[in-house]
């Protein structure tokens, strides 16, 4: 059974960008691109570094500290790199962006 929680309204986060909101055991990154909100955690597999800071392009984010390219579907690195993060199901109801944990 999923739990599903409120984090904030869609017009919170902006365009190609990033939120962090706080889960229970780790920060999480929603990113907007166009009406599509994915959620991931805010941590990338290469060398930890804050995926919410990085560009948002064409369905994938690119960390900060390396370049390393993640898909924001699902979380999964674009290759040549290697890894994943973890990804959170995301819905939308009446413009609130919820979470499943």
């Amino acid at each position: 059974m999923e739990n599903w929680i409120k984090v904030c309204e869609l017009e919170d986060i902006p365009q190609l960008g990033a939120r962090v909101v706080k889960g229970k055991s780790c920060e999480i990154a929603l990113f907007r691109e166009g009406d599509r909100i994915y959620a991931l955690h805010d941590k990338c597999p290469h060398k930890g570094g804050p995926l919410s800071q990085g560009i948002v392009s064409k369905g994938r984010v690119t960390c900060p500290l390396h370049g390393m390219n993640i898909g924001l579907e699902d979380g999964r690195a674009i290759s040549p790199d290697e890894g994943c993060t973890e990804t959170f199901s995301v819905r939308i109801e009446e413009g609130a962006v919820y979470i499943s944990l």
